[in-house]
């Protein structure tokens, strides 16, 4: 017990530090929403991040050698540390237990029915965030930079936003004054998500349409030349028997890209990312005029050091 009693503290002392540092980054940048651990300490393996007044919370999964009744009193202890540290309620403190796994291809896995779902600001828009019912919000913060980056270019602009999960990107390109924005993804429900947040920003804005399809086959039909700017977020594998293929983000960006590439006006520009922590970009196979690492560019505050993620901008 008093083993268990000093991870706790110690707990205790490592999240008061860091969030007393992000907090006040967050403040003076305006920023609501932001992650402030994740698993820092080996005996406190969690991932926490703030939305608003609430506290987003993922356990990884380990072998932890506790009856149920003791991890469900240490979880209770540490949510205790949680609410002294931060301020938030127990009630508003959401907690999920996750596999730690490659990039995000478990965002389509639904985990609850609760529809706790409840809206937070972010550069000055609006998204519907959901803490219980998938293994992820409906936010991915640590593209807060890069969504920015979209607005500012995307004026008059024609934007395609593939693999668009909640359409995040899309409300960005719409804020900054995109002539037509277009959202593809195999999900009907992070679609139909994607359609609620555009409403909540722009209910007048009829420049938006929205694509169900597998996004390798959907690239093919489209027309050359008729988008400015695309958006490139792939899970890093995904074998879902919805889609034709299976995509393999190490083996298949090149063509992934160059069929962006393809579909851009001349100096037209592709943001892509991907959360495979080996990845290698293969520059050679891209037929662009220019490729430019972004990653660092694109690091929020509250992931420095910590971003398991690349970024790069590319030109046709």
């Amino acid at each position: 017990m008093a083993q268990r009693e000093d991870k706790i503290l110690m707990f205790y002392n490592r999240l008061q530090k860091v969030y007393r540092h992000l907090s006040k980054q967050a403040g003076r940048q305006g920023v609501e929403c932001y992650r402030i651990y994740d698993h820092d300490l080996p005996e406190a393996p969690f991932l926490i991040e703030r939305y608003g007044g609430a506290l987003y919370v993922s356990e990884y999964k380990r072998r932890h050698n506790l009856t149920d009744a003791e991890h469900d009193e240490w979880l209770e202890q540490c949510a205790d540390v949680m609410t002294e540290v931060t301020g938030i309620l127990r009630e508003h403190i959401y907690v999920k237990l996750r596999q730690r796994k490659e990039g995000r291809q478990g965002q389509y896995q639904k985990l609850d029915e609760q529809r706790n779902e409840f809206a937070v600001g972010e550069g000055g828009l609006q998204f519907w965030i959901n803490l219980t019912d998938y293994l992820d919000t409906g936010l991915f913060l640590d593209h807060r930079i890069t969504r920015g980056m979209v607005r500012d270019e995307a004026k008059g602009k024609r934007v395609l936003n593939l693999f668009c999960y909640t359409g995040s990107f899309s409300v960005y390109a719409a804020a900054g004054g995109a002539s037509e924005v277009v959202s593809v993804d195999l999900s009907k429900t992070y679609l139909d998500w994607t359609q609620r947040n555009m409403q909540l920003n722009f209910p007048q804005y009829n420049q938006h349409r929205v694509v169900h399809a597998d996004v390798l086959q959907e690239l093919k039909k489209m027309p050359p030349e008729s988008f400015d700017l695309v958006v490139l977020d792939p899970p890093t594998f995904s074998n879902s028997k919805r889609m034709d293929d299976i995509l393999d983000v190490q083996r298949d960006h090149p063509l992934l890209i160059n069929d962006c590439l393809q579909l851009l006006a001349p100096g037209g520009v592709v943001y892509f990312s991907t959360n495979f922590t080996k990845f290698k970009l293969e520059v050679d196979k891209l037929k662009s005029a220019d490729v430019r690492d972004i990653t660092k560019a694109t690091t929020p505050f509250d992931f420095a050091g910590k971003l398991n993620r690349y970024c790069f901008k590319i030109w046709k």
